[in-house]
C-alpha cells in the first residue's frame, strides 16, 4: 500500500490537485481512498459531488458506536472518501479532528485493502495535529503544492522543515514540489530552483486553466468533467510520475532571508 500526503498553503489548490490525482489513480484500476484533513471538510467535494456532511469528528462526537459505513463514503469511480472534520469556527483545535479521525480509522481497520491512501492536509505543520499524518507514519511519501508566490513558498519551506524533522525518525520522505501555476513572473523557473535548493524536484508544473474552475463549478474533477482535455492529461501524467517516483529525499529547507532573495531574483 502506498501512502501519500499532499501538503501546502491554504487555498493553493491542494484539494483540487489531490482529487484529480485520486481520479487518475482510480482510472488505472487502483483502489483509492482520499482522506480530507481540513475542518472545512471540502477535500472530497469533487469526488462525491457534494460537501461531505458526515465527518469522522461529527460522528464520533454524536454517537457512542461508529461503524465504517458511517464515515467512509463512495465517490467517483469507486474512490473511498473520508473527511476528518473539525470544531465549529472559533471553538476548539482543528488539528485535534485529524488526530481523532485517524485514530478511529485505524481502530476500525477499514483501510487495510486499499492500494493507495491520499491525505489532503491543510497548511503547514506548525500545529501538531496537522503533522500527524507524517509524525505517526500514516503517510510516507510527501508532496507539497506551491505557486511562485512568496507566502506559498514560505509555507512550503515550513512544511519541508517538518518533513526533515520527522524523516530523521522514520521512513517519511519528500517526493517533490507540485507547482500550481498562478501566472507570476518566471514562475516555473522559480519553482524549479526552489525545489533544487530543497534537495528535491519539481515533479510537475500545472498550468492555470479555466477548465479547472468550470469543473469545480460543476462539482467534478477535471478528469470527470473534461476527460479528453489537456489539463486532464497533466493530472494523469503527474499520477504516473508520482506512482513511479524513486527520487525521495530528506529536504534541506532555506532560511526566510534566502527565500526572499530567491523570489526577488526571479520575480522582478
Amino acid at each position: 500500500m502506498k501512502k501519500i500526503a499532499i501538503y501546502g498553503k491554504g487555498g493553493i489548490g491542494k484539494s483540487t490537485t489531490t482529487s484529480n490525482l485520486s481520479a487518475a489513480f482510480s482510472e488505472d484500476g487502483l483502489k483509492v481512498c482520499q482522506i480530507g484533513c481540513d475542518p472545512k471538510n471540502d477535500s472530497t467535494r469533487l469526488l462525491l459531488g457534494r460537501i461531505c456532511s458526515q465527518t469522522v469528528l461529527d460522528m464520533v462526537r454524536d454517537n457512542d458506536e461508529v461503524a465504517a459505513e458511517d464515515i467512509v463514503h463512495t465517490g467517483y469511480n469507486g474512490i473511498k472518501c473520508v473527511e476528518a472534520g473539525g470544531p465549529e469556527p472559533g471553538v476548539g483545535c482543528a488539528g485535534r479532528g485529524i488526530i481523532v479521525a485517524l485514530e478511529k480509522l485505524r481502530s476500525l481497520e477499514v483501510l487495510t485493502d486499499e492500494d493507495l491512501i491520499m491525505y489532503d492536509v491543510l497548511g503547514d505543520v506548525v500545529c501538531g495535529g496537522f503533522a500527524v499524518p507524517i509524525r505517526e507514519g500514516y503517510a510516507t511519501d510527501i508532496y507539497i503544492v506551491s505557486s511562485g508566490e512568496l507566502m506559498s513558498l514560505y509555507a512550503a519551506n515550513n512544511i519541508a522543515k517538518g518533513v526533515k524533522r520527522f524523516a530523521m525518525r522514520g521512513g517519511v520522505r519528500l517526493g517533490g514540489i507540485i507547482g500550481n501555476g498562478r501566472n507570476t513572473p518566471n514562475e516555473q523557473q522559480l519553482l524549479q530552483e526552489f525545489a533544487k535548493r530543497l534537495h528535491t524536484q519539481l515533479i510537475a508544473f500545472i498550468p492555470r486553466d479555466v477548465i479547472v474552475n468550470k469543473a469545480e463549478n460543476n462539482r467534478q474533477t477535471v478528469l470527470q468533467y473534461a476527460p479528453e482535455s489537456a489539463q486532464a492529461g497533466v493530472y494523469r501524467k503527474l499520477a504516473h510520475d508520482i506512482w513511479h517516483n524513486e527520487n525521495m529525499a530528506i529536504p534541506t529547507p532555506m532560511s526566510f532571508e534566502e527565500l526572499e532573495k530567491l523570489v526577488a531574483e526571479y520575480g522582478n
